[in-house]
């Protein structure tokens, strides 16, 4: 949530100077970092540069660590020109549904010559392929979780072995991707038990992959300790806490607060059984009334029903959603859930077409980003809300 708005960087690098001033950084009850058993950092080359290294064709937007922002998507396949994107490869997600402006990447999507889906569902986004390859998923397939032990507030480490084998006619993703690789270039990709099995080697934890195979419930590898300098990647392995890309932004953030504020903006919100699209398939994470409701705070609901609908207004698009009237979002402020909008046609989402909902990011502008990072400014959108007798009329705020 701190990420996905205007000064998501800036943000991030705050928390991390404010918890170095007073003493909080690296120390507990601060912010403290894990060791995680299959380390990410572990080849990791101090002073290299993992960001700006190239930018996407149309908009000059960074990468990030070999990746490019998902907001640019739509503009890089609509856009002629060297470079145009034509054909796509997605891998178990729903972009249609999860990135700004979703209507317009819906549409970039139905143009292109060649699409490829790896996921089990017919969704908003994989409706557009031209073949779905369904991997074996759930409980299938062995798992270790190599991203959020890096963000884990105890070290702890944990293989899940398959409950049920898969049967000779599925592939698991891995085996999707190695199949392209060896068409595209001849070799074959290491399995990821290879992978697990080499990265915890590199790590420090002395843990093998039998380890792991023979603690089921997982291994504890205890508190979080401090780690600084050692973990510090920087060239002079000193902490920097005024990078220069940070303090050249700080204009660009005084200009925002110097500003009138906008009289709405708009905030997503993720829920204990809707923390994205593809649960919303789900019968009995679906049971109970209608999640998909636009809070406002009785301030901002003058002339406006709990429980009516009312029509929400972006920049670039507008949808009708049931509102709910609460104290638990501040003034100026509206909040919708995150991964609805499956009332589009073509796909085969039984549960979710039942509960359809409307898509936040149809309401999300692709042209608000956060500068520094190139990343989406989801959260922060301003908008309007009308009553739905009142269309076209002046909004109600």
């Amino acid at each position: 949530g701190l990420s996905i708005q205007e000064f998501g960087g800036l943000c991030q690098w705050l928390v991390n100077a404010l918890n170095a001033v007073t003493g909080h950084l690296d120390t507990e009850g601060g912010a403290m970092f894990p060791a995680p058993a299959f380390d990410l950092l572990a080849g990791a080359k101090a002073g290299a540069t993992h960001h700006g290294r190239h930018h996407t064709r149309v908009r000059g937007l960074p990468e990030f660590d070999g990746e490019l922002p998902n907001v640019a998507l739509a503009e890089e396949i609509l856009t002629p020109g060297e470079g145009q994107i034509r054909a796509l490869i997605t891998v178990a997600g729903n972009p249609v549904l999860s990135v700004p402006d979703g209507a317009a990447l819906d549409r970039a999507l139905s143009g292109l010559d060649f699409m490829v889906s790896i996921d089990p569902y017919l969704n908003e986004t994989t409706r557009h392929a031209h073949v779905i390859l369904p991997p074996a998923f759930g409980l299938e397939v062995p798992h270790y979780d190599v991203i959020f032990h890096h963000f884990a507030v105890r070290n702890t480490a944990r293989y899940s072995q398959p409950v049920f084998p898969i049967r000779p006619d599925q592939r698991f993703d891995y085996q999707i991707f190695d199949g392209f690789v060896q068409r595209l270039t001849g070799k074959a990709l290491a399995t990821p038990e290879q992978r697990l099995g080499a990265g915890l080697a590199h790590g420090r934890s002395g843990l093998t992959l039998d380890d792991l195979k023979a603690s089921p419930h997982g291994v504890d590898l205890g508190p979080l300790q401090p780690c600084l300098p050692g973990r510090l990647l920087t060239a002079t392995g000193e902490l920097h806490l005024a990078p220069a890309p940070m303090l050249a932004d700080l204009p660009r953030l005084q200009a925002t607060l110097d500003q009138t504020p906008e009289p709405l903006v708009l905030i997503g919100r993720r829920q204990l059984r809707s923390n994205n699209s593809w649960m919303h398939n789900t019968p009995r994470l679906m049971r109970g009334p209608d999640r998909c409701t636009v809070q406002l705070n009785p301030a901002d609901a003058q002339g406006l029903e709990h429980g009516q609908t009312i029509l929400i207004r972006s920049r670039v698009g507008e949808i009708t959603a049931p509102l709910e009237i609460t104290d638990t979002v501040m003034p100026g402020v509206a909040c919708l859930p995150h991964g609805f909008g499956h009332a589009r046609g073509g796909t085969r989402l039984s549960t979710a077409a039942q509960h359809a909902g409307a898509s936040l990011n149809d309401l999300t502008d692709p042209t608000r980003i956060d500068a520094l990072t190139g990343n989406a400014a989801v959260n922060g959108t301003p908008i309007t809300v009308h009553a739905t007798e009142q269309v076209g009329e002046s909004a109600a705020d």
